[in-house]
């Protein structure tokens, strides 16, 4: 059995719940959901142009945590714009 999930300090929101093609109705298209921390932790490097390093301490994750963070939520910010998905900001 894993260990528990560390709670992760969440400050910014997705302006919008969802991002997607347009002329496409939402039923039409595959979702891809952006967790929380990942939106978080893409906030803060990207964004914000932090070092890993300090969007860890800010987020009270490891770096190590922080950086699978950041590659998932590019990974599927790539999938979306790429191929045309809608990605799905979850609270």
């Amino acid at each position: 059995m894993g260990r528990n999930k560390i709670p992760r300090v969440i400050c910014g929101k997705p302006a919008d719940s969802c991002f997607k093609p347009n002329g496409i109705p939402m039923s039409q298209l595959e979702h891809i959901d952006l967790a929380a921390d990942e939106f978080e932790a893409l906030r803060l490097v990207d964004l914000q142009g932090m070092h890993q390093q300090d969007a860890a301490v800010a987020m009270g994750v490891s770096r190590q945590t922080l950086a699978n963070l950041v590659k998932a939520a590019r990974l599927k910010v790539a999938d979306c714009l790429v191929n045309g998905k809608a990605l799905m900001m979850c609270h």
